[in-house]
């Protein structure tokens, strides 16, 4: 079994197959993140019975295809199911069969559902056959392990973990399959003959963000500048058409959601719902509601409280490395991006992007300044002042009473703090408390990609954050 982090993940699995009652476990989490690939690999590809749904096919399709599956594991019924409640019929007939394979080490059944959403078509049985198959049957089963996967997150979440039917309170247990962090990404690397610095792997995360199929199609003979021109620069790549696709193998109706990320894409600090209305066009209804959550649910973009907003609402934000790299450079219309590597432009882009890579290390962030078993809320903030004001990209407010005001450098050697910058992090000191009133202390706080450098400037930094804790 060759699986790169996902510790607690791999763990919970154990305890399925540990556990003396019946267990039906779900995966989720953005396309191309690992789900099926951490379940095949974790089982050796050794199952009581797989199937996968099919994506952009109707019911008779996936009833095609699932028969497909039945005959692999010994149902001798050559048909195409009528309906999904003959399908898990002839399911049932074979996990009920003296022959059917148990895992060794615990000797329970394991079913492996992938791609769920896609088999629950429209107009199809598929839910409320699938449901009764579960609570007439599997639910009593005291060696079966039931694996359901998807990436279609938002229909996990609303019909199976949300479900108000037959699946409430019926889940026993799930697992939230998130992106590679930086350390787990290093380890990648290493372990499959890339040489890269700590430099090109922070880069890389700001291009392709942590998702493991995405570093799969990189060339280890290949620098980081051509592996990008090849797979996403090039119309032939491999992910040059991935940022349209992913939407459209995600949501049945994916107009909404590209128009209000777009949006949302076009303010770095985030918007408010009534913004996204006003700015994306989609009526600001349950339509918006719904999207805003499927949105959130896939992981491509977060929410926050902006503290001194709290009454008007949330603020949304692009999280997603991936999906931003492709709207700054599909606005750019360039050709290739090692015509644009080094230039101005890619240092302000890389400014930017590296402020996502750390947003997405909040953990790491956390712990290297010692807090981690501490509570915290984080936002960023902006203020109201139209001359002399500020912004704060990251603030982290902390039950202890203290507040990190956190600045985000990506260098090409140790940040250094300049007289001018200094007065700069002390007006936003100063604003920031004169508008908000926290009753906190503010500690300034430097995470670089390149080191620190202290000087006469620095006596205002009280907390520095150093690249080699972003891995951790």
């Amino acid at each position: 079994m060759y699986i790169i982090g996902r510790e607690k993940e791999k763990d919970t699995i154990a305890k399925c197959l540990e556990s003396k009652k019946p267990e039906f476990l779900v995966v989720y989490g953005r396309r191309r993140v690992g789900k099926t690939y951490l379940i095949r690999e974790f089982f050796h590809e050794k199952f009581s019975f797989y199937s996968t749904g099919i994506p952009n096919e109707k019911t008779r399709n996936q009833l095609k295809a699932f028969n497909e599956s039945l005959k692999n594991y010994g149902d001798d019924n050559r048909t195409i199911p009528k309906d999904w409640f003959e399908a898990f019929r002839r399911l049932r007939k074979i996990l009920e069969s003296g022959e059917v394979y148990r895992d060794v080490s615990s000797g329970k059944r394991v079913v492996f559902f992938d791609e769920v959403p896609w088999m629950d078509t429209a107009k199809s049985d598929f839910k409320s056959a699938f449901d009764f198959f579960w609570n007439s049957w599997g639910s009593v089963q005291e060696d079966l392990l039931l694996i359901v996967c998807g990436s279609a997150t938002s229909w996990i979440i609303s019909n199976i973990l949300n479900d108000r039917g037959g699946f409430h309170n019926r889940i026993t247990r799930q697992i939230h399959i998130n992106p590679f962090n930086l350390g787990e990404c290093r380890q990648f690397y290493q372990d499959n003959g890339f040489v890269m610095n700590r430099d090109q792997m922070i880069e890389s995360y700001m291009i392709f963000g942590g998702i493991p199929y995405y570093l799969n199609l990189l060339d280890n003979r290949l620098s980081l500048a051509q592996n990008v021109d090849s797979l996403i620069f090039d119309e032939r790549g491999d992910l040059h058409f991935e940022y349209d696709n992913l939407f459209k193998s995600l949501f049945r109706n994916p107009g909404n959601h590209v128009r209000i990320i777009e949006t949302i894409a076009g303010r770095k600090r985030g918007l408010q719902r009534s913004e996204i209305a006003e700015k994306s066009g989609v009526a600001n209804g349950e339509v918006l509601t719904k999207a805003i959550r499927e949105l959130e649910q896939c992981g491509f973009i977060r929410q926050f409280k902006n503290i001194t907003t709290s009454k008007n609402g949330s603020f949304y934000q692009v999280a997603d490395p991936f999906v931003l790299f492709c709207l700054y450079f599909r606005s750019r219309k360039e050709k290739s991006w090692q015509s644009f590597n080094k230039s101005p432009d890619y240092y302000t882009w890389r400014g930017y992007a590296f402020e996502t890579v750390c947003l997405s290390h909040i953990p790491q962030i956390k712990s290297a300044l010692g807090i981690s078993g501490i509570d915290s809320n984080e936002y960023s903030w902006k203020s109201k002042k139209k001359q002399g004001g500020a912004q704060i990209d990251l603030l982290i407010d902390r039950r202890d009473d203290v507040i990190n005001l956190c600045e985000m450098k990506c260098t090409d050697k140790a940040y250094e703090v300049t007289s001018d910058y200094r007065e700069n992090l002390i007006n936003k000191v100063n604003t920031f408390t004169e508008e908000v009133h926290p009753k906190k202390s503010v500690h300034i706080t430097l995470i670089t990609s390149n080191g620190y450098k202290r000087n006469e400037y620095s006596d205002v930094v009280q907390n520095e954050v150093g690249p080699d804790s972003l891995f951790l």
